[in-house]
């Protein structure tokens, strides 16, 4: 089993291609976000020499090639080999910043020679990220696991034929966003070590329910969840406190606060690293939504109520304000935690007492959500 001890990675951004459509400047940010988070001694613990970076002009396909030989040659039995791609594929093809559309085989990097490249990488350990479109079909092909011995894994951003997205006013695409949050503390395991299941296990449902149309698939020939990334900064306070969860995030159900609920809150938050629970989106399928609440807000340190005036017509969101309160009350606790999005009158006593984060004020937002983030990071306020 490797510990990390000896790793290397190739990361690879093309955006501005100069024969195909460009891609949006995320996929850069991507790239560039990728290689911090590895080289972070407090995430994914790489050395920083030993990570390339290639980016647009960078990226040819003999620089391509060149670096992945150059990973075979550095690695040995007990290394670990990252390697992430984030630009245009299509069938059997990545697409290096020169591949030409007239001479894809002379000019693109097929799945069949970067499957016999990775065949050559003596590392123990191989995991192969793909963030582009149509991703599940551009990689080494089925036979490549045949040969190999365990521990080669492909985790791709979407099947073969979908798109891979980037959501509007996102600085990174949709599933290196969810990637990154992983590896910056979303997955964490008891040893400080990140595996590669639990990567994929928190990353696709996440893909998935922001984009229904867009299925990241793993592909791997493995006998262990072997580990791909540390993550040595301490953990949240949260279970030291025993609250499986930072947040439950309470809002009502409609399709304005829904959408800003599932689009830039929740988002945000787990960027951050922070456990939600979120309403009707958490517990078990088939038991009453209010038990489902109740769980989760017991289960959760604070519960975030998204106010707004449907919030205050809903009735399933009353229930679960009074709930989280009734529970500070006995336990000595400040449990409700009320964030601003519409402006709102008449709150009733129990709400207008406490004091609100505005984040439908835009001079207010950016410095109230650091201070929401702050508050679910702390421990629970008590009286």
């Amino acid at each position: 089993m490797t510990s990390l001890d000896d790793t290397h990675a190739l990361v690879v951004g093309i955006a501005d291609y100069e024969r195909f459509p460009a891609l949006p400047a995320a996929v850069r940010a991507d790239a560039r976000a990728m290689r911090d988070v590895l080289t972070d001694p407090d995430h994914g613990g790489y050395p920083a020499a030993r990570v390339t970076l290639l980016l647009d002009q960078e990226a040819t396909r003999d620089a391509i090639t060149s670096a992945l030989h150059r990973l075979a040659g550095a690695a040995r039995p007990g290394s670990t080999v990252l390697l992430y791609f984030s630009g245009h594929a299509i069938g059997n093809f990545l697409f290096p910043i020169d591949a030409d559309p007239r001479r894809l085989p002379r000019t693109a990097i097929s799945g069949g020679s970067l499957g016999a490249t990775l065949e050559a990488v003596p590392a123990t350990d191989v995991l192969v990220i793909l963030d582009c479109c149509h991703s599940a079909g551009a990689g080494p092909d089925a036979s490549f696991f045949k040969r190999l011995a365990s521990g080669r894994a492909i985790m791709a951003a979407s099947r073969e034929d979908e798109l891979s997205y980037v959501l509007p006013g996102h600085a990174h695409s949709l599933f290196t966003e969810h990637l990154l949050a992983g590896l910056r503390g979303g997955v964490t395991g008891g040893d400080g070590l990140i595996r590669v299941l639990d990567l994929f296990e928190f990353v696709q449902p996440r893909v998935t329910r922001d984009q229904p149309a867009q299925h990241p698939v793993f592909k791997a020939r493995l006998e262990q969840n072997f580990p791909i990334a540390r993550h040595a900064a301490a953990p949240a306070p949260a279970p030291s406190d025993g609250f499986p969860y930072d947040a439950y995030i309470s809002y009502a159900d409609r399709t304005s606060d829904a959408d800003w609920v599932w689009e830039v809150l929740v988002p945000r938050l787990e960027r951050e690293g922070l456990r939600l629970a979120v309403s009707g989106a958490s517990g078990d399928p088939g038991v009453p939504h209010i038990v489902n609440a109740e769980r989760g807000i017991r289960a959760a340190k604070r519960t975030v109520i998204v106010l707004s005036p449907t919030y205050l017509a809903d009735n399933t969101a009353d229930f679960e304000n009074v709930l989280a309160q009734s529970l500070g009350v006995r336990e000595g606790a400040y449990r409700v935690l009320p964030i601003l999005i519409v402006p709102t009158d008449d709150l009733p006593v129990r709400l207008e007492l406490l004091t609100t984060l505005d984040l439908a004020d835009p001079r207010r937002a950016p410095r109230d959500f650091v201070r929401l983030i702050e508050a679910l990071r702390a421990p629970l306020p008590r009286r």
